[in-house]
C-alpha cells in the first residue's frame, strides 16, 4: 500500500464517528474523493454519496461501507464529577472497565478512563458476572459537577482512545475497523475506477451512517440512489483464532438472508475462477458469513415494495467489536490480498455489469500484494 493510501486509511479509522456523530469521518471521506467523483454530496441523514458517472443507460451499481463505530454517550454527571453513560451500538460490557476513552465535547476532546468498584470490594460470587453499564462510570479527573460541566455536557459522544497500531507481519489492530475498513475499500474502488478511466456501470460509492444502531444509512441511501445492483463491504468473523468453532462458523463464503442469488453466484464465480484470489481460498482466515449488516438494510428501494439484488463482500477480522481491547482486539488479517479490496471488488462490479475484464499485469500483481506492508 502506498504511504498516502495508508495515511488516508489511518486518518479515517482514527476520526471519531460513533453512530449519529459520523461527520469527522465523513469529512475525511469527502476530502479523499473530492477529486475522484463527478459528484459528491451528503444527504440529510449524513451518508456521503460519491458518483462516478458511467455510460448512458448503464446499470446503476451501489457500493456501500458504513463509517460509524460503536461508542457511548454521556447521560448523567453526578455531584462528584463522574460521568455515567449509555452504549451506542453493540458494545461488549465485559471489555469496558479500565479502558481509556475520549469524550468529544464542544470545547475539544477530554480524556477519561472507565471505572467501577474495585474487584477487592466485590463478593466472590459476583466477580465473574458482567458488570452492567449503569454500574460503570467515566472519570475525567474532576472533583465536582460544576467542574465537569465546564468541559463536557450530557449528550456528548465517547469513543475508545485506541488508534491504528501495527502488529507482527502485515497485520494491524485498531478500534472501528468495523466498518471503516469497508468504507476505505469502497473509496479505493472509486479511485481505481477513475484511474482506469472506463467502466460499464454508473457507479455510486456510499459511506453510510448509523449501521450500528439499526442499519439506517444503508436503507436511506438506497432510497436516494435507486440502484440496480448493490454490494455491501463489511467486516466478517475470521475463524483462525483460538476457540473458533469452524464447523459452526464455517470457513468459506455462504449466502445469508440479505443476499440475492444473482450477484452471489457472480461474486462466488469470480472468486472460485481465480478472478480475485483470496488467501488459500478456504483458509479459515477468510471466513465470510451470514450476517445482519447494512446489506440487509440496503436491499429495499423506492416505496419499500421493490427489491434489488445485493451481495455482501466481507473481509475477515479477528474479534471485531472489541474496540477497547488495547490493541489485542480487531486484528485485520491484512494478508488478505489487495485484490479483495480494490481490484477484486472492481472485478466484481465489472462482471456484474456485464463488462469484459481487461486487467493489466500491474493490476494482477496488486491482487497478490499485502496492503499494509
Amino acid at each position: 500500500m502506498k504511504k498516502k493510501d495508508f495515511q488516508f486509511f489511518k486518518e479515517l479509522v482514527e476520526a471519531p464517528s460513533p453512530s449519529g456523530f459520523e461527520q469527522p469521518a465523513q469529512r475525511v471521506i469527502r476530502k479523499a474523493l473530492s477529486e475522484v467523483a463527478d459528484e459528491i454530496r451528503t444527504d440529510v441523514m449524513g451518508n456521503v454519496v460519491a458518483h462516478v458517472r458511467g455510460p448512458e443507460g448503464a446499470p446503476r451499481l451501489m457500493l456501500a461501507g458504513h463509517c460509524d463505530e460503536i461508542g457511548f454517550m454521556v447521560k448523567y454527571v453526578d455531584e462528584r464529577g463522574y460521568l455515567f453513560f449509555a452504549p451506542i451500538g453493540g458494545v461488549d460490557a465485559h471489555l469496558v472497565p479500565g479502558q481509556r476513552v475520549t469524550v468529544h465535547a464542544a470545547g475539544g476532546p477530554v480524556a477519561g478512563v472507565v471505572g467501577k468498584r474495585p474487584i477487592h470490594q466485590i463478593e466472590a460470587k459476583n466477580r465473574e458476572k458482567v458488570l452492567p453499564f449503569k454500574d460503570q462510570f467515566i472519570d475525567i479527573g474532576c472533583g465536582s459537577r460544576d467542574e465537569a460541566a465546564e468541559l463536557v455536557s450530557v449528550g456528548d459522544p465517547v469513543t475508545f482512545s485506541v488508534g491504528v497500531e501495527r502488529l507482527q507481519g502485515s497485520r494491524l489492530t485498531s478500534r472501528a475497523l468495523d466498518d471503516k475498513m469497508g468504507a476505505f475499500i469502497v473509496a479505493q474502488v472509486l479511485r481505481e475506477v477513475r484511474r482506469q478511466g472506463a467502466q460499464n456501470v454508473d457507479l455510486y460509492g456510499v459511506s453510510t451512517v448509523q449501521e450500528e444502531v439499526g442499519l439506517r444509512g444503508g436503507t436511506t441511501s438506497a432510497y436516494g440512489i435507486q440502484p440496480d445492483i448493490g454490494i455491501a463491504v463489511e467486516v466478517g468473523f475470521a475463524s483462525d483464532y483460538p476457540g473458533a468453532d469452524q464447523p459452526r462458523q464455517g470457513a468459506d463464503y455462504r449466502p445469508g438472508p440479505e443476499h440475492q442469488p444473482g450477484p452471489v453466484r457472480s461474486v462466488d464465480g469470480d472468486r472460485q475462477g481465480g478472478r480475485y484470489p483470496l488467501p488459500g481460498d478456504g483458509h479459515p482466515a477468510c471466513h465470510r458469513h451470514r450476517r445482519q449488516c447494512h446489506a440487509a438494510g440496503a436491499w429495499w428501494r423506492g416505496d419499500g415494495t421493490d427489491q434489488y439484488p445485493v451481495a455482501l463482500h466481507a473481509y475477515p477480522g479477528r474479534s471485531p467489536g472489541l474496540d477497547g481491547s488495547r490493541g489485542r482486539g480487531p486484528a485485520a488479517d491484512s494478508a488478505l490480498p489487495a485484490g479483495s479490496g480494490k481490484a477484486g471488488v472492481y472485478s466484481e462490479l465489472r462482471h456484474l455489469a456485464g463488462g469484459q475484464e481487461s486487467r493489466t499485469e500491474q493490476e494482477k500483481t496488486l491482487d497478490n500484494t499485502r496492503p499494509f506492508e
